[in-house]
């Protein structure tokens, strides 16, 4: 898990003796993030109990009379305590005398997080006691009065070190992780990024901010959705995958410029990038093409970035489905590092290694290859098997590992037959340097290129864990991959058809013709917006022709048109061209932090199984509440006992 320096600076910090520790605040951040937004800082203090917040107290308050709110930090020796709020820490001295007898058994006996109001003085640290690394090192607190607002029971946990905890307990006491440094600069920073956002669409450019329903009606294709029951017996609504259908009809009712904030629902089982139930920034406008999009998108991520980030520069490369493909092998590339695929296909047309002959005597055989870099001096023997074990297993392909030094070609004889004119051919093709490996595979092109892909992946895991550094966490790599596939052959019935991206989305011009006679080389206007590897956004130019929106689910994909009547209709009443796109917002979120998860980035996420541990949901309803709903669940055990009988 990678941890921005402030973070570790932090529990480095806090492990120290509170008098002379250096812990810095991550409530500076905080403020920096409020200053980054050029607007005037909030008051946080307004219509609340407390004077001031934690975090904002400096020398420039000396002598003031304060009042505080928060947590209970850490306390040392009875003398001192850390009180902590969401802005910061500031450092509380527990009087001695006798007449603070009663403030100094509160304070000395209230328990590590609980919630306590203190009144007092801002005084000096002693000279040589200053924390210069700590945004209220200067002062502390000389406590008048203090009350307990809330005793804190025994935890399940350090709060301060929690992140070392799993994470099913994390979920389970969700409550209590929130409190934790990391979480809170998380979801500070999503605030502050949808702010500016919401700031850029709509007082930038123009955009209507518009709540679209959540309760729909079941539509074709796409991810399995979540099914509601109505009172009318045999009825369900939907939870919609995204508001698709609603943003075009926003355009058919010229609305010009829409976006919304959107919670999205798919019945798919939780991996670290998605959860059944997610957020996007949802965009449409009517009259645009694929560069509109393109430089809304660019600008809108410029004007939203943290400002304690590298600025994000703008225009991002493009490259096209099949281009990606062939120099990385996905669709969604880390481009943050080389290891690219090349065709070496020229440098064997007279090879005597067999796999080789048999791969370049097809149509659409093809050999390629990618370049290890000090590959000789990383990977072991039984790495090098592993690969090539993986090839065999998933992709039913062979994995010829090449090593410039000879003696080096581990499991590998048939690398003996490798002429030296080739070796030279090879070193200059791909710029090969002594201690590099070379793995070549054979075979028809996506699948030799899916294959190569999978294991530029794998191997820069590998050097990684080895402390050669590949990938810069604080680089942030853009990308935009356009002129996918329109359709896709079906898994279970390659004849038919199914949409690469979703059945509303328009034909490339010059591949309209296409549809008519050979609708899998059609190209489609979707494009994908891609950062450090992972898909972070996706959207398309839509159909606004009736006709041919209507030929494309009936004809090509085999869809119930009845289904999507109330679209067909509107689009039959002077639809404007228009088109948009997606961002995820908990992946793009979930990246610019650098957390392993986007369940690091929503405050209340579901686990992987699709369950919330802290308030164990979903959960069961009794009978007599279902009736109404015309609903009878049938428990796996009556079914057991059914067949029984």
């Amino acid at each position: 898990m990678y941890f921005p320096s402030w973070l570790s600076q932090l529990y480095r910090g806090l492990s120290r003796p509170i008098r002379r520790t250096t812990q810095p605040i991550w409530g500076s951040l905080y403020r920096s993030l409020l200053q980054s937004s050029q607007r005037r800082i909030p008051e946080f203090s307004s219509f609340v109990v407390r004077t001031n917040t934690c975090g904002e107290l400096r020398s420039s308050h000396l002598g003031q009379e304060v009042t505080l709110c928060g947590w209970i930090q850490c306390r040392r020796q009875n003398t001192f305590l850390v009180l902590r709020d969401f802005d910061g820490l500031v450092q509380v001295i527990i009087p001695q005398d006798e007449s603070a007898a009663s403030v100094k058994k509160i304070l000395c006996e209230a328990p590590v997080e609980s919630v306590v109001q203190v009144s007092g003085t801002v005084i000096s640290r002693p000279a040589g006691q200053e924390n210069p690394k700590m945004p209220t090192g200067e002062i502390e607190i000389k406590v008048k009065t203090a009350e307990l607002l809330n005793a804190c029971k025994k935890l399940p946990f350090e709060i301060k070190n929690f992140v070392k905890k799993t994470e099913a307990l994390r979920l389970q006491y969700r409550y209590l992780d929130l409190r934790s440094f990391q979480m809170q600069y998380n979801l500070r920073l999503r605030s502050q990024m949808v702010m500016k956002m919401r700031e850029y669409l709509c007082n930038l450019h123009g955009f209507v901010d518009i709540e679209t329903p959540t309760l729909f009606k079941r539509t074709p294709g796409g991810a399995k959705e979540f099914l509601v029951p109505s009172r009318e017996p045999g009825k369900f609504y939907s939870l919609p995958q995204s508001p698709q259908q609603f943003k075009q009809l926003l355009m058919v009712g010229g609305l010009d410029r829409y976006f919304q904030v959107a919670r999205c629902y798919r019945d798919e089982g939780s991996r670290p990038d998605r959860q059944p139930e997610f957020t996007q920034i949802d965009i449409e406008m009517s009259f645009v093409d694929q560069t509109g999009i393109q430089s809304l998108i660019e600008g809108l991520l410029q004007y939203s970035w943290p400002n304690d980030k590298d600025p994000v520069v703008v225009p991002f490369p493009t490259m096209t489905f099949a281009e990606v493909l062939a120099t990385y092998g996905t669709d969604k590339p880390d481009t943050r590092f080389e290891m690219k695929i090349i065709d070496i296909s020229d440098v064997f047309r007279n090879t005597e290694i067999g796999f080789l002959q048999d791969a370049l005597s097809k149509p659409h055989g093809t050999v390629k290859a990618i370049c290890i870099p000090e590959g000789a001096k990383y990977l072991k023997r039984k790495d090098i098997e592993s690969i090539r074990n993986f090839a065999a297993d998933h992709f039913n392909q062979e994995i010829l590992p090449v090593f410039l030094n000879a003696n080096r070609n581990w499991n590998s004889p048939v690398a003996n037959f490798i002429m030296e004119s080739q070796r030279l051919e090879l070193i200059r093709l791909m710029e090969t340097q002594e201690e590099d490996v070379v793995l070549l595979t054979a075979g028809e092109h996506n699948k030799a290129c899916s294959l190569l892909g999978k294991l530029r992946l794998e191997c820069a895991d590998l050097l990684e864990t080895r402390g050669v550094v590949l990938r810069d966490p604080t680089l942030f790599s853009f990308l935009w991959v356009v002129d996918f596939p329109l359709f896709l052959p079906k898994e279970e019935n390659p004849r038919e058809l199914e949409s690469a991206h979703h059945p509303f989305t328009a034909p490339h011009p010059s591949d309209i013709h296409l549809l008519y006679t050979e609708p899998k080389k059609a190209r489609s206007q979707h494009y994908d917006l891609v950062l450090n590897g992972n898909e972070i956004g996706g959207g398309s130019i839509r159909i606004h022709n009736a006709e041919l929106q209507r030929y494309i689910l009936a004809t090509l994909l085999k869809e119930d048109v009845k289904m999507l009547s109330h679209l067909l209709q509107a689009l039959d009443y002077g639809a404007p061209p228009h088109g948009g796109i997606a961002l995820g917002l908990d992946r793009l979120i979930c990246l610019v932090t650098g957390s392993p998860s986007i369940r690091d980035v929503i405050a209340f996420p579901k686990s992987f199984r699709g369950h919330d541990l802290m308030s164990n949901t979903p959960d069961s309803v009794p009978p007599e509440e279902l009736k109404p709903y015309h609903i009878r669940v049938s428990k796996p055990t009556d079914s057991k006992a059914e067949r029984a009988h």
